[in-house]
Parts: structure tokens; sequence; C-alpha cells
């Protein structure tokens, strides 16, 4: 391997082999000591309908089950929410996830109005909000919503970032990436998987093709596409193989550019570009 390699091997703390039934174990009995820690009384996540939101609202609803049983206490909730953008079209992936899930309350946001409001009101400076910004202004507006509903309901927001999101900051800074807690970090994309099939999902949950479904323009544009290198690589790369010298310099190349996405707002004394 190379420096680099290790180097993000090491940061993002992604094992070559996992036990599914372990990691499993861990991201629940992880999301279970955060709440009570900070006797905060659930969880809210939105679901899309794909593998990572998925896992993460199912370990959640693990976590919220194991509590009621273990306190006696009824009041831990877990809160799967909708937050489509008008009509989607993968709204019926989106309700097989929560079938599987069975959350304990589901509640539905359509982002539509909130988003179009946004970006008229800053378009009135005479600047034109791009396809890309409006797709960002999406996603942080989905985050808004957890947020109010987390808020109401004293808990917390999962976020599902995962490392092989996190090796290419394939997310939206303070969208998708601003959460309370991220029960999948440390797995790659692969390894989310498997903990799915131990979780008996249905296989079209963890087969769908991944995508952002943020642009207006390229609304069904895969996540290998906007990348420009496959899963299976990058889960290789975080895993130690070898991979194609192309792929790991566009993998490292993703790393480098990203780093503010992983770094809480930056200051004076830090020197993370360094």
């Amino acid at each position: 391997m190379s420096p680099k390699q290790t180097e993000i091997i090491k940061a993002l703390k992604v094992k070559p082999i996992i036990d599914a039934q372990e990691e499993i174990r861990n991201s629940v009995d992880f999301l279970k000591q955060y709440l009570l820690a900070t006797g905060l009384k659930g969880f809210v996540l939105g679901i899309s309908g794909g593998q990572d939101s998925s896992l993460a609202g199912k370990l959640a609803q693990l976590a919220m089950i194991e509590l009621r049983e273990e306190t006696g206490n009824q009041d831990y909730q877990f809160i799967a929410m909708r937050l489509p953008y008008g009509n989607q079209a993968d709204e019926s992936d989106a309700m097989a996830a929560i079938e599987y899930i069975n959350p304990d309350k589901i509640m539905r946001v359509n982002i539509k109005d909130a988003v179009d409001a946004t970006v008229i009101a800053v378009e009135d400076n005479q600047i034109n909000i791009s396809d890309f910004n409006r797709g960002n202004i999406k996603a942080r507006q989905r985050m808004i919503a957890q947020y109010s509903v987390a808020g109401e309901f004293k808990a917390a927001v999962i976020g599902s970032d995962h490392a092989a999101e996190a090796v290419t900051g394939f997310y939206t800074k303070f969208g998708d990436g601003g959460a309370d807690v991220t029960p999948l970090w440390r797995l790659d994309k692969r390894q989310g998987q498997a903990l799915l099939v131990a979780l008996g999902a249905p296989e079209h949950l963890y087969a769908k093709v991944p995508t952002a479904d943020l642009e207006d323009d390229r609304p069904a544009l895969p996540d290998e596409v906007a990348l420009g290198v496959t899963y299976d690589e990058i889960d290789d790369y975080l895993e130690g193989h070898e991979v194609p010298d192309a792929s790991a310099k566009v993998i490292e190349n993703w790393y480098i550019k990203t780093e503010h996405k992983r770094h809480l707002p930056i200051t004076v004394k830090d020197q993370w570009w360094k």
C-alpha cells in the first residue's frame, strides 16, 4: 500500500474484514449509549429507499426496541421521515425501505415549497441558482426538516455517511453531512451491504444503483458516474487491496479536495490544509 492509502484507511478506521453480526451489535450499542448519555429519547432519519438509510434506519429501530425493553421506558422511538421534493420517481423504493425498517413513527415533509422559496429569495439579488447548487439546497432543507422534528421530540438526527462516502466527500456539507450521530462510519459500501444481508433485508434495498437524486437536470445520475470511480474500487482501496493507479488517484484527489467536509468549521488555530 502507498503511504496515502495507509493514511486514509487509518483515518477512516476501515477494517479489511468484518464480522457483520459484531458490527451490527457495535452500531446498535453505540446508538443506545448515545441516548443514555445525552438523555435524548430517540432518533430521526430521512429515508430515501437506498442501502444507507435502510441500514441506518434498521439499526436505529433495533436500538429503540432494546432500550424500551431494557429500561421499561416506552418514550424511546425512531422516527422515519420521507422528504420528497414534489413527486419523486423512487417513492416506492422509499416506502419499501420504511416497511422493512418498521419504524415507530413515520412523517412526511415535502420540501419543494421551502426549496423553491429559498431559490426565489436568493435570485431576487440578480443571480441565477445553478441546478447543482439547487441540489445542495434540497439536501440542506431536508436536514432542516429533520432537526425541526427532532427538536420537538427530544431526539437526535442520524447521518447515513459511511467510509466510501467519507473518503470522497460525496455528501452535502451541512446537508446530509450534518447530523448528530453516524452509526455507519467505519464501514465501506460492501460492508454495509453485508450488514443488511445479515439483517434479512430484501435484496432490492441494497442492490439499487446508488444515486444522490438532487439535480433536476440529472435526477438519476449514478454516484459512480459522478465520482468517476466505482464503489468496488473504493471499497478495495479502503480495505487495503491494490486498485488501478488511475482509480487510486481519483480516490485520493477526492479525499484531499473534500477535507474541509470532514472537519468542523475552521478556526484560526487549525492547520488542516498542511
